[in-house]
């Protein structure tokens, strides 16, 4: 049942679907891929404009080679409790997608590059803040807005900067797009890591004496099957060898190999486990040697103590505002496992819809009302932990 509070910000929210709409229209039409930093500018801007617009002081941090950049947004004379909002605003897509995938609405589903993942998320984000000052509802835990332009090449540029706001924030909400069509949160991921493996032999002639080299793509054959066999569906655990390389020619014993493997994980022990049996794999071909380079970028989002609380608080938001929401896991990595080693997080608060990194990319624009308004009712929430018992 709908309390008062909660009917504000379902009737804010719905009355201005068109300003929520057009806003999301101006970000996906700027194309903003991590691999070419200076697209991120006119957006890192507009977004600049959008925030000071709800008195936050900005900063607009430049990238250092690898980003675009990012922005911090925060009240600078408020020494409360904070709470940070986090999404990025790089996307996979490179500058021209929009011939091919146009912006678009039809029969309430938004499409083009990045609307899912994630612009449609940063617009809930603007609205829910937006709609408490107009309200003028009180957030006891102080807002911290970072968006990054890298994140979807592992934010090594902005990495440092998001664990240290976590360490001083009361929570961590995470503008990440939803789970599945039904819009789960993300209280769990995987963690996700990538291993590259150089192997070497000795070079022969393949028809005069074979017998005096070793085959480093023969070791290869059974580093693969190696790393195949480490796949567990009833754990979580995948490994994939996505790319293979090696030899010189059909006539000569191969001197050197490689593989890469991307590998995820759905906890630390496990992660543990497979770096160990993958740092000490030896080879079975005689002649021929190893090397083992990598290691986990993301590591997982778990379940603890912090992150219930959370959770639990948003399935209390949602009631009150008349719906259900429920939990998943989720095989890709984000920020959002960067701050859980720190504060209590909760993922997956982005729009409903399908697509991430897929040419059908979408949204349903209905469900960015009902969102926007979880994600308002969250932070309105007094601090989480120091307090047993959470009153929205």
């Amino acid at each position: 049942m709908k309390n008062t509070v909660s009917t504000q910000l379902v009737t804010y929210l719905g009355d201005r679907t068109d300003e929520m709409l057009s806003m999301l229209e101006i970000m996906v039409k700027m194309e903003t891929p991590s691999l070419e930093p200076s697209t991120q500018q006119p957006l890192l801007h507009y977004l600049g404009e959008q925030l000071a617009d709800l008195d936050l002081s900005v900063e607009i941090i430049p990238g250092e080679g690898r980003s675009g950049g990012h922005i911090h947004a925060c009240n600078p004379a408020n020494s409360q409790a904070t709470q940070l909002l986090l999404g990025h605003c790089d996307t996979v897509w490179p500058v021209g997608t929009l011939k091919t995938m146009p912006w678009g609405v039809k029969n309430n589903q938004v499409s083009g590059p990045g609307a899912f993942d994630m612009k449609g998320g940063i617009v809930q984000l603007l609205f829910a803040l937006r709609c408490l000052r107009d309200l003028g509802i009180e957030m006891r835990v102080a807002p911290v807005v970072f968006i990054n332009s890298d994140e979807e090449i592992g934010s090594r540029e902005s990495k440092d900067r998001i664990i240290q706001l976590a360490k001083k924030a009361d929570r961590a909400l995470v503008m990440e797009p939803a789970l599945g069509l039904d819009g789960n949160l993300k209280t769990r991921r995987k963690g996700t890591g990538v291993y590259r493996f150089k192997i070497y032999g000795k070079s022969a002639h393949a028809g005069l004496a074979p017998e005096t080299g070793a085959s480093a793509i023969v070791e290869l054959a059974h580093v693969v099957q190696f790393l195949d066999s480490l796949n567990d569906p009833t754990k979580g655990i995948t490994v994939n060898v996505g790319k293979i390389d090696g030899g010189m020619r059909a006539n000569v014993v191969a001197p050197e190999s490689s593989a890469v493997a991307d590998v995820r994980v759905p906890s630390d022990e496990e992660a543990r486990m497979i770096e160990e049996r993958l740092m000490g794999l030896k080879p079975v071909t005689p002649g021929t040697r190893i090397e083992v380079s990598g290691g986990f970028g993301r590591p997982p989002l778990e379940k603890n103590k912090r992150n219930n609380l959370l959770w639990d608080a948003a399935q209390d938001a949602a009631r009150q505002l008349d719906f259900a929401v429920a939990e998943g896991l989720a095989g890709g990595g984000s920020d959002g496992s960067f701050t859980a080693a720190h504060t209590a997080t909760l993922d997956g608060l982005g729009p409903v819809g399908d697509g991430a990194h897929a040419v059908h990319e979408f949204i349903y624009f209905d469900k960015m009302v009902e969102r926007s308004a979880l994600l308002a009712m969250l932070l309105k929430m007094p601090a989480i932990q120091s307090n047993d018992h959470m009153e929205l």
